[in-house]
């Protein structure tokens, strides 16, 4: 007896994903952002509405429309921000927050979504873009992409302090290792460090020098990989380049 097609292998032979993937991949929206859409009622395959986002699909034969409007590939867009301290990385905040969406109002651009994050009393390098296969090749930890960061601290460590933050620390079941960590410059009761990680845990450099007593008075991401900060405005943008968003490519 011949063996029945799976749902998500169409006879031509192209992989078929869930509904909310196609849409988000597409660049349409966020996984989650378009999961909601779709149970909202509010998108349609080939003219039907759809409510289940798991519903396979195959968006070069089917068409699709959220809101009434078809939807097809977006043009992908990359751009990096130099995030203020305060304004926090989300698309709404329920504190009735500032967030980075603010600093991008009345540009024109699709939506983006944040490639990783910073917390919001930190500042910096942010990338965000709509290809979300290019943004997983940035976060997925089996990447290792290199963030480099200028933290300033309200001490002067010594050689036994530092040797101490090279070798990481276990904290809350985690493992906070860096891959290096060196003094840039001193002042009387402060340094500044550039702390070097190959993978973001949740608040990791502030975690690794609160578990060494040490407080942080200001945290500024200055590189993603080969990207850096350079003289990019605090709350201004900018599009990358296509050496750029390549050089940035993994996966």
């Amino acid at each position: 007896m011949p063996r029945p097609l799976r749902p998500s292998a169409p006879a031509s032979g192209r992989p078929r994903h869930g509904l909310a993937r196609v849409l988000s991949k597409l660049g349409v929206c966020s996984r989650s952002q378009a999961e909601q859409a779709v149970r909202e009622g509010r998108v349609t395959v080939d003219g039907r509405r759809i409510r289940d986002p798991e519903r396979p699909t195959d968006a070069e034969r089917e068409r699709l429309a959220l809101d009434g409007r078809p939807v097809g590939a977006a043009d992908r867009v990359y751009i990096a921000l130099n995030k203020p301290r305060g304004v926090v990385v989300s698309a709404s905040d329920e504190r009735g927050r500032d967030t980075v969406y603010g600093l991008l109002e009345g540009a024109g651009l699709p939506w983006l979504g944040p490639v990783g994050r910073l917390d919001r009393a930190s500042e910096g390098l942010l990338l965000l873009s709509n290809d979300t296969g290019w943004a997983a090749g940035l976060t997925e930890p089996k990447h290792h992409v290199d963030k480099t960061y200028h933290v300033q601290v309200d001490c002067r460590p010594d050689e036994a302090l530092m040797a101490n933050l090279r070798q990481g620390v276990v904290d809350a079941g985690e493992r906070l290792g860096t891959v290096a960590v060196n003094v840039l410059r001193e002042g009387e009761k402060y340094a500044w460090l550039e702390v070097v990680l190959d993978e973001g845990r949740n608040r990791h450099i502030r975690r690794l020098l609160a578990a060494h007593e040490i407080g942080v008075l200001r945290l500024i991401r200055v590189a993603i990989g080969p990207l850096v900060l350079g003289e990019l405005p605090k709350g201004e943008w900018r599009h990358l380049t296509p050496d750029e968003v390549h050089a940035l490519r993994r996966g």
